[in-house]
């Protein structure tokens, strides 16, 4: 290999993580082959200007996050995150019984609970989670799914094998850098990407439009879809904007909606318009003040008396926080087999629920040697890695879990796997996982082949999430046996970023290969 690779195998190895480009000796997987193949011709001059450019590339299009109140340009790194079609047959799988598994729990507990009466979870587990919220217990969508869309953390054990680390199926985000991932590395990397058979992601907001437009109440036959973000000063606007975008739908704010009859409108220069389909991008809390928060701004009020009475369709439902519940995660390997009578293709972190006296106790002699988390945080916030912990931080740790334990679960220390990583003058292992997104439209659950994966810049560190100061690579699923049309699609990619193919020529193609 390259000097960008010096001393790569020797760091790999001492992280103790499963390195996803090489094998022990620093032999590259075969998924890699091209890859390596490829970075091994060239320099760190050639690296640091492709790099540069990809960065530049973000900040012309606003692509950007909230890193400690500042936007910055989302940080992507030149070295892909590549899964083989097999292993992405598990993934894919794994997710799509995780989704079908969590939508049957939802809707159980806001029905008959006959989990609770079958006594497979308790029901204080239930009615004492935060984002339990009983203003919809009763209360069936009127079409569609619960869980629409819906993001679920994997990583890779020192094994290799896939784990869930966590799901998300209220306000799921980071699809938009996906999509924006794979146009900047088709233009900073072309030799390998043409040479690859990478399954595309361009059709997300496409299959997003059509699960929403068929979630509309079914007396509609054409109906109305908005986005409705919290605004600009929110983290994810920009994915907002890019979503509307690219499905041609409007982005609203609260004040852009106004409800009466149980029927909610848009307010347009040309006056009210009707709107069918509601993609929330903000918290339950803030959705409706006569229902939740009353000082909330955010929302509309009156929103969820119409989505009850079926003159509108809000997606993903009120109340899917529970299933987010890091205390109901340790519970859904046996969801799954409960509702599916199946066993999970990927399994959990394993994990110490400390409401359980037993767990707690070892869990407190043991703090300095796992990772403890608040079962209601996300972005990372709250989370305590054990080894990397003062004793202050360790003493006010086990305060605040025995004031709290059901607020508190634990895990052992995992070093998730390894992707070369750009880091000063060359390239280095740093830790990943992966976050693939799924569009569930009632009869069927679409994966998006290759997902967000998030790497952790800074040496050693464990913490992905970009508001902690991690970045992303763009995820590669080979095409294993699928046959031309995803290659044709490719090329237009590879030809559209560099600037020899138009959109409307890629809008072709797309409906070309759709048609095939």
């Amino acid at each position: 290999m390259s000097d960008l690779f010096e001393d790569y195998s020797m760091a790999a190895e001492l992280t103790g993580a499963y390195d996803e480009m090489f094998a022990p000796g620093q032999i590259p997987r075969h998924a890699y082959a091209q890859i390596a193949g490829a970075l091994e011709e060239l320099t760190l001059t050639d690296v640091t200007a492709r790099a540069d450019s990809m960065a530049r590339t973000f900040l012309d299009r606003g692509v950007t996050f909230d890193y400690a109140g500042e936007e910055r340009p989302f940080p992507i790194d030149i070295v892909p995150r590549i899964i083989s079609g097999e292993d992405w047959d598990i993934v894919e799988r794994g997710v799509k019984q995780r989704v079908r598994a969590l939508e049957a729990f939802l809707d159980d507990v806001y029905g008959n609970m006959k989990v609770v009466a079958d006594g497979v979870i308790p029901r204080r587990l239930i009615t004492s989670s935060a984002h339990f919220h009983r203003e919809v217990s009763g209360f069936d969508p009127v079409a569609g799914a619960r869980v629409m869309i819906s993001g679920i953390d994997l990583i890779r054990d020192a094994n290799g094998t896939f784990r869930v680390l966590e799901d998300n199926v209220r306000v799921p985000s980071g699809v938009s850098y996906v999509l924006e991932n794979r146009r900047a590395m088709a233009k900073g990397l072309p030799e390998a990407f043409g040479q690859q058979r990478v399954r595309p992601v361009e059709e997300y907001p496409r299959r997003l439009l059509s699960a929403l437009r068929k979630s509309a109440p079914p007396s509609v036959e054409d109906p109305t879809v908005v986005v409705l973000t919290p605004g600009v000063y929110n983290s994810a606007y920009f994915e907002h904007t890019l979503l509307a975008g690219l499905m041609g739908v409007e982005l609203v704010e609260g004040r852009d909606l106004i409800c009466r009859g149980n029927r909610v409108y848009m307010r347009t220069t040309a006056g009210e318009q009707r709107v069918d389909v509601i993609y929330k991008r903000i918290d339950d809390e803030f959705l409706d003040p006569l229902q939740f928060r009353s000082d909330s701004m955010l929302g509309c009020p009156g929103i969820v008396n119409a989505a009850r009475a079926g003159g509108v369709t809000v997606t993903n439902a009120v109340g899917n926080g529970v299933a987010d519940d890091k205390l109901v995660y340790s519970y859904v390997p046996d969801l799954i087999r409960y509702y599916l009578d199946e066993e999970p293709v990927i399994d959990n972190v394993d994990t110490y629920r400390l409401e359980d006296e037993q767990s707690r106790e070892y869990v407190l002699a043991h703090l300095d040697e796992l990772v403890v988390k608040p079962v209601g945080g996300s972005g990372g916030k709250g989370l305590v890695i054990g080894p990397d912990a003062s004793k202050e931080e360790l003493e006010a740790l086990r305060a605040k879990v025995l004031a709290e334990p059901r607020e508190w679960i634990a895990q052992p220390v995992l070093q998730l796997s390894t992707v070369p990583t750009m880091s000063g003058d060359k390239f280095a292992p740093r830790h990943v996982d992966l976050r693939p997104f799924a569009i569930n439209d009632g009869d069927d659950v679409y994966v998006l082949p290759g997902g967000l994966t998030r790497v952790a810049l800074k040496e050693g560190s464990l913490i992905v999430n970009s508001s902690q100061g991690g970045g992303s690579k763009d995820t590669w699923v080979l095409a294993d046996g699928v046959p031309g049309p995803v290659q044709q699609g490719q090329k237009h990619v590879a030809e559209r970023a560099s600037g020899r193919s138009t959109d409307s020529d890629w809008q072709n193609q797309q409906a070309e290969t759709e048609q095939q």
